[in-house]
């Protein structure tokens, strides 16, 4: 396998993703000269600019002829003029995960954030208390962080705080010192087989630790306990029902933000305040504690930290309000998601929850969404366009309305209206001042939504 350590110049095929932004100033700051290409700028592409990376808007080879090594994300397929060029000219490739795998090799702790739900936000809250705390860690995150002003910090220290995403079973190529695992659940049925391939990939992903090694345990999800009750390294438990790190007089203000008096082994902490909506960012929270605890951060620095720290784009994120209805989005898009998102948003003070839910892919539709769909209950009416193909293509095996129909055979709250313009005349028909809608789904229904403003 190609290695980072023995190229000096490389180029980064997609590099105006969030990801692969992030390992080019990595990268970069690490010592070695860094290029790369893209269809189109994103709003990644400024910060290649103001590191003085040399990029180019279109796959035309420009930066690749001397290059040392190429790295690709996922979305480059073979044919992909500029690796079609690089196996002509033999150079050696390297995918991205690996490429992240090599990289978190290099550094002394690496805190890699694993689970089905919760990554980005854990991720982002360890970045933050990071911040506050003085402390100079490496950050690579898989959303656009405010805070960050994308996707990655670049520090000086030998820590590197990352996710850690199961697709595929990238989190493998990984070098974790602290693992969490918030959480494991039936997603990506593209890939997986059935659940009992999804729970060996996160034991394969536990046995990447050291002897020494920390494993940060949600005690609250089932096979995620049993991995922990049969783990040799050092185990610390979380959970709002089980576990030694635990939360109580959980209460809410008009927000809908938690506040909660965080607790372990019985013993009280202290008070923490948050400025993201939900319970289950109670729990996200409070793994990020166990992780700050672990590196010396002191209580009342986390709990500063906690209380300014806002959502990261497209989790709950407001999007404006109009005749009177407030608008949301949020990425979630698997079952477990989106109970959480809604239960969030049912806090929040509000006269009708109205759910526009788009699906991001056929599979998912089809193994998720078409039976004993309940976790829409919280809705007063969910509004389902036409599934967003993501990597898939239409083969017609199934449709929005097999959707509408698994969740009114549960909660009868669906309608089919096939376009976000369809929506819209809904709303402005059906929508009263006071209403909330929350659109959720992690296709291009952070654009569509912004339609209905």
């Amino acid at each position: 396998m190609a290695h980072i350590d023995n190229a000096k110049r490389i180029h980064l095929i997609g590099i105006g993703g969030c990801s692969m932004n992030g390992l080019a100033l990595i990268l970069k700051s690490q010592g070695h000269e860094v290029t790369g290409s893209d269809r189109e700028a994103t709003q990644f592409t400024p910060s290649l600019d103001e590191a003085g990376i040399r990029w180019s808007a279109g796959h035309t080879g420009e930066y690749l002829k001397d290059a040392d090594l190429v790295v690709y994300s996922a979305a480059i397929k073979p044919e992909n003029p500029e690796r079609v060029m690089a196996k002509e000219l033999g150079i050696p490739e390297l995918e991205r995960s690996e490429a992240l795998g090599q990289i978190s090799a290099r550094f002394k702790d690496v805190v890699a954030v694993a689970g089905c739900h919760g990554k980005t936000t854990i991720t982002s809250m360890l970045a933050y208390i990071n911040k506050v705390a003085g402390k100079d860690a490496t950050v690579h995150v898989g959303g656009y962080v405010d805070l960050l002003g994308g996707g990655v910090r670049v520090g000086h220290d030998d820590c590197f705080i990352t996710e850690a995403c199961e697709y595929v079973e990238s989190f493998l190529t990984l070098a974790p010192t602290v693992a969490i695992i918030n959480n494991i659940d039936d997603d990506h049925l593209d890939y997986y087989k059935d659940m009992d391939h999804i729970v060996a990939a996160f034991g394969k992903f536990l046995k990447l630790l050291p002897e020494n090694g920390l494993f940060i345990a949600n005690a609250d999800d089932a096979r995620v306990a049993k991995l922990a009750a049969n783990d040799t390294h050092r185990v610390k438990t979380f959970g709002l029902k089980n576990g030694s790190y635990t939360a109580k007089d959980i209460a809410y203000d008009e927000h809908g933000f938690p506040c909660f008096t965080l607790v372990k082994d019985g013993a009280e902490l202290g008070k923490v305040q948050l400025s993201v909506p939900g319970e289950h960012n109670v729990q996200n929270a409070i793994a990020a504690w166990i992780v700050s605890e672990e590196f010396g951060i002191p209580f009342e620095v986390y709990a500063e930290a906690m209380h300014e720290f806002q959502n990261t784009k497209r989790r709950f994120e407001f999007y404006g309000e109009r005749n009177g209805i407030r608008y949301y989005h949020d990425y979630a898009h698997h079952p477990g998601e989106i109970r959480a998102t809604l239960n969030a948003a049912s806090r929040v003070p509000h006269e009708r929850l109205f759910c526009i839910f788009q699906c991001n892919s056929y599979t998912r539709a089809r193994t998720l969404f078409c039976e004993n769909v309940t976790c829409f209950g919280a809705a007063d009416k969910v509004l389902v366009p036409d599934i967003y193909p993501g990597r898939e293509v239409d083969t017609g095996i199934v449709h929005a309305k097999d959707m509408v129909a698994g969740i009114n055979a549960a909660t009868g709250n669906a309608l089919y209206l096939g376009t976000f313009e369809a929506i819209r005349t809904w709303l402005d028909e059906n929508g009263k001042p006071g209403d909330l809608v929350v659109a959720v789904g992690s296709g291009d229904v952070f654009r569509q939504t912004k339609k209905l403003l």
